[in-house]
């Protein structure tokens, strides 16, 4: 049975016993800061879970993309070793709020299983939790199943928790007997073993609990049940294979590795590169569709891990060049009928994903370097620093294995321990940063927003203060602390639209409000007292400051007409992945792989401008999501969306779902001028652009700019500046390249000159001298000339606190047996450091230039003891 087959049955067979079917939240969960990825279906339905949100129904299911790469969940190092760990997956998952419970949820299972799938009972097994007898009775009862197929398990196997508090409940899972032949010994047995012959396939959450702080378990009100099958395993167990990669959803991937590689692939460990590939550009095709970045941070960087782990195996495919772009259009063959924005997205991403391959082996071209130069001040038998060896992969990526290996090769060890260490340290500082983040609010009721009708709200009471999460009663002047309001008429940041500040006055003092935030569906005003004390519960005057708020509106309405010229102008594929909309500019990121032209920015610049001088009515509109994305709306991965959502029209331009505040016409915003376009990095765009008086003043600006330019550059005309700066430059540069001549032919003529005074040794002339050069490639061109003169040179220079050397050796001297890169290692270590190159030049480096007379002692020792005279 088809991958896709069970995917629409399963929707099917619960819309059909009166489930919602909800469409797959985002990879990158909206508005949850404790999540990297959405690591599970009931992700989307964890406000419903703790009763902070309610859905217009009590029953849904679901197919959750999911990712398990980074952060609390993180399979990523198992990808390729064994046969079922993935990091991006499909989750399937049925749901009750408060509808039914345990009973029903196995009756659903088990006709899903036996009526749906076709699967015999004689290969399913069920666990359930040590002390759940209820659940015990009703596998017996319901569905039958046999007391001697019920294996009971503790609480790390069989007890789910969404926290250390909160909702959690014991859980059920059933199992598929593969047989015999996959047994791992005759005492082989479900929860006595990890071997393969029992596969996992769902998970039945009967959440019927509330944890408290002290460890309480107390009885929902509502119980619910949250339910998870893996599609690829199930789909393994359908298609009769031993492996999910070995399933129709991977093996087309798998056919196009081998194809590009020229391999062939086998199921063992000798197919792990080919699991891993094919995985690994599943994910990151779906991370850019969602519109991640490539980045050194958070999920971007996690995705660039993804990449690399994925090149490096097809290192040992014989891959040299970039490949993993080519394998995009595949992933959208296998998975694009379900997921339409892999497919609609193709060009884009391919583009990124090649783009980020090049970079990789650029940067790895950068560590073996930086790498090198570490190994060459490391005598054979030392030991590489835990702290280099973490550098090397935390600034280049460069794994600690590629490390290890040339390392090996010099006969360097790694010191993995300080390195772990140093893993962990990092691995700790981001916990506790996503920990500090999710901490930061306190819980409240949600809060009415009324900022789009008004900017002013007369005697609304103050209903909590805190500073920092501690309550009080009173904040006091010099003071700073938070506002919980009920009702407020300031905007709290979200959807890239910086908060709302302004005035907070009561009969006893004044505020200001710096910032305004939002935790769930909580408004906090941050405040500063100026006057007086503010209490709780006191009638407050709230005004947000009008010119800020209104600068913010027109940025925003100009950020829909951005994107909507973007994608006019460079093509639908464009999509957003990040914005800034602050009064006073907007800032606006997208996924486009190069750089935009002079003509593309102007030809995006003046459709906006053409949209701003029409003065089209901006309207807002409420409608269900469904009917929302049938009109063509646009909306975005990673941001949050209700059954009911906002909609913003320009008719003619724009339609985007967003909550933010908008102009009412478009000639609000008075003028739109683009004042940079950048790379991010990841193959992501940035484009800042002002408005309104913003952008007057930036026209200023430039005004001024060619004004002053004119004064300096007197009697040249505006149009001919540009054409004189330019050849300027090129005069400059002319007379820099002549002044590097004229210093290097110096260089040359100071070692042709010390050359000259050498008397021979023996058979040869041979140079031995520290020189002044402030720079290797300076001591380079010294040698150059000496070269002219004599058979052989040694020469030093310190640059600050550094030493460089040369070792030359002509024709003469190799004849004779004689390697210059023989004698730069002994050499080098008076200096300190270590060197290596070729039989007739070698250089190194050291961090002992006051060691200098004592290495050209020893040199002339050698070429004394060498040639048979003294030099």
């Amino acid at each position: 049975m088809q991958a896709a087959v069970i995917r629409q049955k399963f929707l099917r067979f619960f819309e059909d016993h009166g489930h919602q079917v909800v469409p797959s939240a985002p990879i990158v969960p909206a508005g949850d800061p404790t999540l990297l990825f959405t690591a599970a279906g009931m992700v989307q339905f964890k406000d419903v879970f703790l009763g902070l949100e309610q859905r217009s129904y009590r029953r849904a299911v679901s197919v959750q993309k999911c990712m398990r790469a980074g952060g609390k969940h993180n399979d990523l190092d198992q990808v390729g070793v064994t046969a079922r760990h993935q990091t991006f997956f499909e989750m399937l998952g049925n749901f009750s709020f408060g509808d039914y419970f345990k009973e029903e949820a196995i009756r659903l299972a088990w006709g899903f299983l036996l009526g749906e799938l076709g699967l015999s009972p004689d290969v399913l097994w069920v666990t359930v939790f040590e002390t759940d007898d209820e659940a015990y009775q009703l596998w017996q009862e319901v569905a039958g199943v046999s007391p001697d197929r019920i294996v009971r398990l503790g609480a790390h196997d069989n007890f789910w928790a969404m926290g250390d508090t909160g909702p959690c409940g014991p859980c059920s899972e059933i199992y598929v007997d593969r047989g015999p032949e996959h047994a791992c010994g005759p005492h082989c047995g479900l929860g006595q073993c990890e071997c393969d012959r029992f596969t996992e396939i769902w998970n039945l959450v009967f959440m019927q609990y509330d944890r408290d702080a002290e460890g309480e378990l107390m009885p929902l009100p509502r119980p619910s049940i949250d339910t998870g099958m893996g599609l690829d395993r199930v789909a393994a167990y359908m298609q009769g294979v031993d492996s999910n990669f070995e399933t129709d959803l991977f093996r087309p991937i798998i056919a196009a590795i081998e194809k590009l590689s020229g391999a062939s692939y086998a199921p063992g460990p000798e197919g792990m590169p080919f699991r891993v590939i094919a995985d690994h550009i599943r994910a990151i095709t779906f991370l850019l569709a969602e519109g991640v970045s490539f980045s050194n941070e958070g999920r971007g960087y996690v995705m660039r891990r993804i990449l690399r782990r994925a090149m490096r195996f097809g290192m040992m495919l014989g891959f040299e060049e970039p490949f993993l772009y080519q394998l995009v259009p595949q992933v959208g063959r296998v998975m694009g009928e379900a997921y339409p924005e892999v497919v609609n997205g193709e060009d884009s991403i391919q583009a990124l994903v090649q783009q980020e391959e090049q970079r990789f082996l650029s940067t790895l071209s950068a560590g073996l370097r930086v790498l090198e130069q570490k190994l060459e001040e490391i005598p054979a038998g030392g030991v590489l620093s835990g702290a280099d060896a973490f550098q090397l992969y935390d600034t280049f990526g460069f794994p600690l294995d590629l490390t290890r290996d040339a390392a090996l090769e010099r006969g360097i060890g790694v010191d993995e321990a300080a390195f772990d260490q140093l893993m962990a340290e990092q691995r700790e500082r981001a916990r506790q940063n996503r920990a500090r983040m999710a901490e930061l609010l306190p819980e409240q009721a949600a809060s009415e927003f009324l900022g789009y009708e008004t900017l002013v709200l007369n005697d609304e009471p103050l209903q909590a203060l805190y500073v920092e999460r501690d309550p009080v009663t009173r904040l006091e002047a010099g003071m700073s602390g938070i506002v919980y309001l009920a009702r407020t008429p300031f905007y709290p940041e979200g959807g890239g639209q910086v908060g709302d500040v302004g005035l907070m006055t009561s009969e006893t003092g004044k505020a200001r409000v710096v910032d305004t935030v939002k935790s769930g569906s909580a408004i906090y005003h941050l405040v500063e007292v100026d006057e007086g004390f503010l209490a709780q519960g006191q009638p407050t005057y709230l005004r947000v400051d009008e010119d800020r708020r209104h600068g913010a509106m027109r940025n925003h309405t100009g950020t829909h007409l951005l994107h909507a010229a973007l994608r006019d102008v460079l093509g639908q594929e464009v999509h957003q992945t990040g914005s800034l909309v602050a009064p006073d500019r907007l800032r606006f990121d997208f996924a486009y792989p190069k750089a935009l032209t002079a003509e593309q920015i102007e030809a995006i610049e003046d459709l906006v401008n053409r949209w701003v001088l029409a003065d089209i009515p901006v309207s807002i509109d409420f409608l269900s999501k469904d009917e929302a994305l049938k009109r063509g709306a646009l909306a975005f991965f990673g941001d949050k969306y209700g059954e009911t959502v906002r909609v913003i029209t320009v008719p003619g331009a724009s339609q985007e779902l967003c909550g933010g505040t908008h102009c009412s016409r478009t000639g609000q915003i008075g003028l739109f001028a683009i004042v940079e376009e950048a790379s991010v990095g990841g193959g992501s765009r940035r484009i800042e652009a002002v408005t309104g008086m913003n952008a007057l003043r930036a026209f200023r600006r430039q005004r001024q700019v060619i004004g002053d330019l004119q004064q300096v550059m007197v009697g040249t005309p505006e149009p001919e500046l540009v054409s004189r700066v330019a050849a300027l430059q090129e005069e400059v540069k002319r007379l820099d390249a002549l002044r590097q001549e004229t210093e290097r032919r110096e260089r040359a003529k100071l070692g042709r000159d010390l050359a000259d005074q050498v008397a021979p040794v023996g058979p040869v002339k041979f140079l031995v001298a520290e020189v002044d050069a402030d720079s290797p490639e300076a001591l380079r061109e010294v040698l150059d000339g000496a070269k002219t003169v004599v058979d052989g040179a040694i020469l030093a220079a310190r640059h600050g606190e550094r030493a460089s050397l040369l070792v030359y050796f002509g024709d003469q001297i190799r004849l004779q047996g004689h390697q210059a890169r023989q004698l730069v290692k002994p050499l080098s270590q008076i200096i300190g450091g270590g060197g290596g190159g070729r039989d007739d030049l070698a250089q190194a480096g050291g961090k002992k230039p006051d060691a200098i007379p004592a290495l050209l002692q020893e040199a002339r020792q050698w070429v004394d003891k060498t040639f048979g005279m003294a030099g």
